[in-house]
């Protein structure tokens, strides 16, 4: 019998005003001075002086690096490890989406073990703990807060790394849906179908398990449920909050069950074009789900449910053949590109895409092996 692993945060905090709660946890971690790690951006909202505001009513003393690009990079991470040893930090508070949060994973890593981010791409390659880190979340879809992944790319391959490691897992995460008001409607759209594909590759995982099942199938009902009146009215706080759910829920799911080749391919085009990681993920998802129907039809049929799509009295195929409409319609109501062509994706990039997406960590567990072919034509056809 195989031995079934669930990754999780130790504690996770959820519903209106929990950012609050971020100081008193981080004293409770023992901390003395937090590094901040966010985007370039965000500061402008003022969300991570509010976070910096409720560790120093803590006692816990701070500082900010703002330094997190889309699609962070190995240099962002040395830089931020730089702030982070010459302020003598003991933790670090990640405010923000994917973003800052795996940059802020691989500050710790370094942080933790030494030597460069490099050296941690693959699965669990770390020898030794991170810093204590709190994750305070302000997106609805990577996961990235609760989740063993961190994706950071190589300045010199252009190659998004993938890695996998337990120990980069945060100790508390933070989902308020307060703050995730602020979000436009091009990002909850783009980061909500980020967590539908994470949803529906670890539904089809060839390692999914009764428990990544429940909570795969429930975070689509969700996300079927509320992510087009989040986009269409962002201060909506029952589909802010409904998408929270969703995209927790998401994360659970692949987190212990993985990906497969939406996120194998997507991190491709985001490392070659610096290009949104949802909206790569919401372009290929229904054309490599469309590969993958073949392994287990009646999945297809379980999602579609999900999504309410009617299916009683179609033949399996076509039942499946709903959820696949469903997802290409969901994103044509939220204004996702057409296509990979929108995004000015070159064909002449796919050979070295369709081989760097071959090794990318996430491509073990689709439930259909590919060929090279396969995956060149899957790219073709979202063109």
């Amino acid at each position: 019998m195989s031995v079934m692993e669930f990754f999780m945060p130790t504690v996770n905090l959820m519903g209106a005003g929990c950012v609050k709660e971020v100081g008193n946890r981080a004293k409770e971690l023992g901390a003395k001075k937090a590094l901040i790690v966010t985007d370039p951006d965000l500061p402008k909202v003022g969300i991570p002086g509010e976070v910096e505001g409720y560790l120093k009513d803590a006692g816990v003393d701070s500082v900010t690096y703002a330094g997190a690009l889309p699609n962070p990079t190995d240099k962002n991470v040395h830089d931020g490890f730089d702030v982070y040893k010459k302020e003598n930090c003991d933790m670090i508070v990640s405010v923000g989406g994917g973003s800052s949060h795996d940059c802020a994973k691989g500050i710790g890593l370094v942080a933790g073990n030494g030597g460069s981010v490099r050296d941690f791409e693959g699965i669990n390659q770390s020898t030794k703990p991170m810093p204590p880190m709190i994750a305070v979340n302000t997106t609805s879809g990577t996961a990235s807060e609760i989740t063993r992944f961190c994706i950071i790319t190589n300045t010199d391959t252009k190659v998004k790394m993938a890695i996998v490691d337990w120990r980069t897992t945060p100790n508390i995460s933070v989902n308020d849906p307060m703050v995730m008001m602020k979000m436009p409607p091009g990002l909850t759209a783009a980061t909500g179908m980020d967590a539908l594909t994470h949803a529906v590759e670890a539904y089809v995982s060839t390692i999914a398990t009764p428990v990544t099942d429940a909570c795969a199938l429930k975070a689509i009902e969700l996300i079927f449920k509320y992510l087009r009146t989040a986009v269409a009215n962002g201060n909506n706080f029952e589909a802010r909050d409904g998408m929270t759910y969703a995209q927790l829920l998401a994360g659970m799911a692949f987190n212990n069950a993985s990906l497969g080749y939406v996120h194998a391919m997507a991190h491709q085009l985001g490392g070659f074009y610096d290009l949104p990681h949802g909206v790569c993920n919401a372009i290929l998802l229904p054309h490599v789900q469309r590969f993958n129907l073949i392994s287990n039809p009646q999945r297809f049929v379980d999602m579609a449910k999900a999504m309410g799509e009617p299916v009683e009295g179609l033949s399996v195929r076509a039942a499946a053949e709903k959820a696949l409409d469903a997802i290409a319609l969901l994103s044509k109501d939220i204004s996702i590109p057409a296509g990979l062509a929108d995004l000015d994706v070159k064909e002449k990039d796919f050979d070295v895409m369709v081989e760097n997406a071959m090794k990318d960590a996430c491509s073990f567990t689709n439930p259909v092996v590919a060929r090279p072919e396969d995956v060149k034509n899957i790219f073709q056809n979202a063109m």
